[in-house]
């Protein structure tokens, strides 16, 4: 299973976004509260750079913060929306896929 979480990490990253822009430890710290499982730190900036190069996500300008250095935040693009929808289908359908032993 922990190769599974890994593996899709993008997709935990783009659901959260969706809901709003967050800032990496944020994103981390709401992947094991909502998902269950946490990922290394370093990961999750690795992941986070890359949606970034791929354009599916942003970086918004850093945020100053009361407690603690500026705050780097991250939003979802229009792009990121579209792959994450895809994905969703695809692995919705691999899962019935799978439940039934194979094609319909």
């Amino acid at each position: 299973m922990r190769k599974l979480t890994k593996e899709n990490l993008w997709l935990y990253i783009l659901a959260l976004l969706r809901e709003s822009p967050l800032y990496g430890y944020e994103i981390k710290e709401l992947i094991e509260r909502k998902f269950g499982f946490s990922p290394g730190m370093v990961t999750c900036y690795v992941v986070l750079y890359k949606l970034e190069s791929e354009g599916l996500i942003e970086s918004m300008p850093k945020k100053e913060s009361a407690i603690g250095p500026p705050r780097k935040y991250y939003r979802i693009t229009k792009d990121g929306i579209r792959a994450l929808d895809g994905a969703l289908e695809f692995l919705e359908r691999t899962l019935t896929l799978i439940s039934k032993g194979g094609k319909a």
